[in-house]
């Protein structure tokens, strides 16, 4: 990996904890709104921001009161949701489309978050899945016209160049 990626990627990581640290009632726990999860549309400009999105789940997770089960099954989650957008997005043109699809399937996956809850805090699975997913929706859509606007002002495909 070029330094230049590796920098890149360790700044994103950076920016998903502090963010998501910065109002951590909101990142954790059966009702979320982690803003940070905005990041995971970076994927579609480039499949290098893979490492920096999932190292910032990663750490951020660490603080998690829910302990390991919040690393194992967030780290998870996003894997698992990026390796399938990442399979997808090829097939799209326009990168507003990709971002729906992007928020699409990461809402849809929340359920991987909604089963961790389910074991580590006894919450009834569907409605938990309901809010967690829900939040998700409202975050990456919250995303879409940010991230287009600062795509015009970064070009976050050639930023790893």
């Amino acid at each position: 990996m070029k330094m230049k990626t590796l920098t890149v990627n360790a700044i994103i990581a950076a920016l998903y904890v502090a963010v998501s640290l910065a109002v951590p009632v909101l990142a954790y726990g059966a009702i979320q709104f982690r803003l940070a999860e905005m990041f995971n549309h970076l994927i579609i400009f480039d499949k290098r921001y893979f490492f920096g999105i999932v190292a910032g789940v990663f750490i951020t997770n660490i603080f998690s009161p829910n302990g390991i089960y919040d690393v194992l099954f967030g780290v998870g989650h996003s894997v698992i949701s990026l390796l399938i957008v990442l399979a997808v997005i090829p097939l799209v043109k326009k990168d507003s489309h990709k971002m729906i699809i992007n928020t699409l399937v990461f809402t849809f996956t929340m359920f991987i978050i909604a089963y961790q809850l389910v074991l580590v805090l006894g919450l009834p699975f569907f409605l938990t899945w309901l809010t967690v997913a829900g939040g998700e929706l409202a975050v990456l859509l919250l995303g879409i016209p940010i991230f287009i606007a600062l795509n015009k002002r970064l070009n976050f495909s050639r930023l790893l160049d």
